[in-house]
């Protein structure tokens, strides 16, 4: 089973894509189940394929041994002659975020890692920021940092902070008990949160250049017997 683990050094790639319907999202994820059923590459390590909640869309949380491990994957043909025009088709929008893992956090409960499966029913919000290059490092300063607070409210199950490794964005993959106790935490009025965390939340406000968010549900996953 796929783990969220600060020490094993692997490449994060979320695959990212937004569909116009619940109809095309279910395609994508049939077609993402193909693939993953089917995966024997070098570096391989796992796939979970997570399906939209809020909106349409679907979010491949894909570890790698190594970054050159996926470019081999990249620079397969089928993969540019198939895969590639395949998704292009089915999605409105496509994004491979090629990540590093900069931080995790997880409420006690949990044990000692993240799990990553459908047979758990985290309610998972992906949140994407963008940043300039030379703004990336500081944003992780001020997001990526042990949170006490965070792990005292109602839902909250788990977070990790991921780079992207082309200096221009950073991943957020959260879990949470639900949407209701998740919406409640979003919505909190910023008077009712610490002074260390407001301040933390307005610095990444005038740092990011943009943001995306959607949530999902895992829906199915392979590894790799290593």
């Amino acid at each position: 089973m796929p783990l969220i683990k600060p020490d094993d050094g692997y490449l994060t790639l979320f695959n990212l894509f937004e569909t116009a319907t619940t109809e095309g999202q279910d395609r994508v994820v049939d077609e993402m189940k193909k693939i993953v059923d089917n995966a024997t590459y070098p570096g391989w390590i796992s796939s979970t394929v997570h399906a939209g909640v809020d909106t349409p869309g679907t979010l491949n949380f894909i570890q790698w041994r190594d970054l050159a491990a996926l470019e081999a994957r990249y620079a397969g043909e089928k993969f540019k002659t198939k895969t590639v025009p395949l998704f292009n088709q089915l999605a409105t929008s496509a994004r491979l975020l090629k990540t590093e893992l900069e931080f995790t956090q997880h409420h006690p409960d949990l044990g000692d890692s993240i799990e990553v499966s459908p047979k758990r029913d985290d309610y998972t919000v992906f949140v994407l920021l963008n940043v300039e290059p030379e703004n990336q490092k500081e944003l992780l300063d001020t997001l990526a940092k042990p949170d006490e607070w965070l792990k005292t409210v109602p839902g909250y199950r788990s977070h990790t902070y991921f780079r992207g490794i082309d200096g221009t964005f950073i991943a957020n993959y959260a879990q949470w008990d639900s949407k209701e106790l998740y919406d409640a935490f979003h919505t909190l009025p910023e008077e009712q949160r610490p002074a260390d965390v407001r301040e933390g939340r307005l610095r990444a406000r005038n740092l990011a250049t943009g943001r995306f968010a959607n949530s999902f549900r895992a829906v199915h996953t392979r590894s790799a017997e290593l």
